[in-house]
C-alpha cells in the first residue's frame, strides 16, 4: 500500500486502521480502471503490504470499497479503501513468497495482482500457520 509521493507511509496507515487502500490518481482512464478494479475484489483476496522497517504484512479484504478523505488520508495519500483483516504479525523476507518479495523489490507503487503460481499457496500457508 503506497501513495506514489508518500512511500511506506501508506502501510502504517493501513495496518494501523485495519484497511487496504491505494492512493488518489488523476481521473483518467487509467486510474478509473484501476480504482474500479481495486473496488470489484472480493471480500477474501489475500493482500500484502511493506511496512517502513522492511516487515511484510499479510492481510485479507473484508469489506465494500469506500472513498476515504479524512485529514488522516489525505496525510498519508490513501484515499481509496477497503476494510481488511491483518495477522498479528509481520513475516520476514525469507519468509513471505518469492513473488511477493520479487515485487516489492522491482519497487512497484501501484496496487497489482502478483503472478506466481507458487505465491498464492504459500500465502495461503502462512494465513493458515498465522491464525491457528
Amino acid at each position: 500500500m503506497r501513495a506514489r509521493d508518500r512511500e511506506v507511509l501508506g502501510a502504517g496507515y493501513g495496518l494501523g486502521h485495519g484497511l487496504v487502500g491505494i492512493g488518489a490518481a488523476p481521473d483518467d482512464e487509467k486510474a478509473r480502471r484501476m480504482r474500479d478494479g481495486f473496488a470489484a475484489l472480493p471480500d477474501g483476496d489475500f493482500v500484502w503490504t511493506r511496512a517502513a522497517d522492511g516487515m511484510y504484512w499479510l492481510g485479507r479484504i473484508a469489506g465494500p470499497y469506500r472513498y476515504d478523505d479524512s485529514p488522516a488520508a489525505r496525510e498519508v495519500g490513501i484515499h481509496h479503501v477497503r476494510p481488511a483483516t491483518w495477522l498479528d504479525r509481520p513475516f520476514g523476507e525469507d519468509e513471505v513468497p518469492s513473488g511477493v518479495a520479487a515485487t516489492f523489490a522491482r519497487g512497484g507503487r501501484n496496487f497489482q495482482r502478483i503472478h506466481d503460481e507458487g505465491a498464492e499457496r504459500r500465502t495461503t500457508e502462512l494465513w493458515d500457520s498465522a491464525r491457528t
